[in-house]
């Protein structure tokens, strides 16, 4: 992701590994198990999280900077929720 000025701050592609993670447990930024609810295998978002729905300890202490995040979706697995 970057904020709105264009500075990066976390990126799993320069890893060049997958992040994994359950959507709406919890287990990410409330903006990501909003934005990314209802997403499909091979698709592609641009998420602007308002500062609400992005606090992290690190985005927190940002002077109020937008984070931007592009996401794609290359596999899905586990179970989907009732």
């Amino acid at each position: 992701g970057t904020l709105e000025d264009g500075t990066p701050f976390d990126s799993s592609l320069s890893r060049e590994q997958p992040f994994v993670f359950s959507l709406g447990t919890g287990q990410v930024i409330k903006g990501w198990d909003q934005g990314l609810l209802g997403m499909c295998e091979g698709e592609k978002r641009k998420l602007v999280i308002p500062p609400e729905l992005g606090e992290t300890p690190k985005l927190t202490g940002n002077g109020g900077k937008t984070p931007k995040f592009g996401w794609e979706i290359p596999k899905m697995g586990g179970k989907t929720p009732k």
